[in-house]
């Protein structure tokens, strides 16, 4: 058994029929349902069927790290997700905060964030609607607080979700979970829809009223990956579909996809920006491994060397002051160490999805180069720096 203290960047929850919906004000009744459909249950948004996720009532899901192997590769029988899925009843602690704390002790974590699964969908399907989205994850944050709060015992902080189209809203929001508890929230790693139908960068100055008081709160804002509405380019190489489907594998979309979202939100944020006028903003990148920040960094490198006057301070400098990262258990670790700096890497099993650690304490075999007191930083120590450190702008 290990002695460290364990703090889990990336644990989930699964929602019910009705986190959506519980608190949803009647004026927008029906935007989100449930259907039959032959026999299965599919959610609709705004009238659109969805099958982003096979199962959204989470009823049946797949085996916690049943797909373990799939995602570093080995998978030498070609089989499907679906038949390595090892499908089982979803148990009462995915969805009880007493009762997942039993399951914290039993793998010897002791504390963790717990992100929403179904959310995930939530904002690229209700782009066309400001007003409607920012309703939804008010509802849904209602719901998580009523299941959940948002800090469980000191050991589950459960992430609310911030979302970014009026930036008002979004501080009205910010404060409304702060003042419930809330230690850390959630914002979609993409470009932030507008009135008029187009898109804009987070890091522009329209948004600095959500940045601002990020900044004099003090709360770290995660940036979990999600549906961040990239399927859109890979429609314009191979053809339309009604949506993207994150578990039905194309070679086409892994190959180009693979970080984009994220690499292209932290590079909005820093080239427009945001850090520089702002600069006591932390934001961590979990859930999307890091295979894509070598090629941000050479990215940036390379821009500040052609245009130094355009940027406020050196970009690399800045992603290693603000930003923390969460790498796949399939990465190489002291990679990334090496390129962002032990005090900026946090463990997250992504207990108990198919695609994370059926026992999170696994992922110190990935750490075996480096030395105990790094291991430590990772396994737990840099997450509660950054969810009690209050750093002054």
């Amino acid at each position: 058994m290990h002695d460290l203290r364990v703090w889990d960047a990336d644990n989930h929850l699964y929602e019910t029929t009705e986190a959506f919906t519980r608190h949803l004000p009647a004026a927008y009744a029906g935007a989100i349902r449930y259907v039959e459909v032959e026999g299965r249950t599919k959610i609709v948004i705004k009238n659109q069927i969805s099958d982003y996720i096979p199962n959204p009532t989470f009823d049946v899901v797949a085996s916690p790290g049943a797909w373990e192997n799939y995602f570093r590769g080995i998978n030498p029988a070609g089989k499907s997700l679906r038949e390595l899925a090892n499908p089982i009843r979803c148990p009462k602690e995915f969805r009880d905060p007493d009762q997942r704390i039993t399951v914290l002790d039993r793998q010897g974590v002791e504390a963790t964030l717990m992100f929403p699964t179904l959310a995930s969908l939530l904002e690229n399907r209700l782009s066309g609607d400001i007003d409607l989205t920012h309703e939804v994850i008010h509802a849904l944050n209602q719901w998580i607080y009523d299941e959940w709060s948002f800090n469980h015992h000191d050991r589950i902080f459960a992430v609310p979700i911030i979302t970014l189209p009026d930036p008002l809203r979004a501080v009205e929001e910010l404060e409304w979970v702060v003042e419930r508890g809330a230690r850390t929230v959630l914002v979609r790693p993409a470009p932030v829809p507008t009135r008029d139908g187009r898109s804009d960068s987070p890091g522009k100055p329209y948004y600095d009223p959500f940045w601002k008081a990020v900044q004099e709160i003090g709360i770290p804002v995660m940036m979990h990956g999600s549906d961040s509405g990239y399927d859109r380019r890979a429609q314009e190489w191979d053809g339309p579909r009604d949506e993207y489907l994150p578990f039905r594998p194309d070679p086409f979309r892994l190959a180009i996809d693979e970080g984009r979202p994220i690499h292209d939100t932290m590079a909005a944020l820093i080239c427009h920006g945001m850090f520089d006028r702002n600069p006591g903003v932390r934001v961590a990148a979990v859930e999307t491994g890091t295979h894509w920040v070598p090629r941000l960094l050479k990215n940036l490198t390379k821009a500040f060397s052609k245009a130094p006057g355009e940027f406020g301070y050196d970009p690399v400098e800045r992603f290693r002051e603000n930003v923390w990262v969460h790498p796949f258990h399939e990465d190489d670790v002291a990679a990334v160490v090496d390129l962002v700096g032990e005090d900026h890497v946090l463990f997250g099993s992504d207990y108990p999805h198919p695609e994370g650690l059926a026992d999170p304490i696994s992922f110190l075999d990935e750490l075996t180069d480096l030395d105990e007191t790094v291991q430590a930083k990772i396994m737990g120590g840099n997450l509660r720096d950054l969810l009690t450190a209050r750093p002054a702008a």
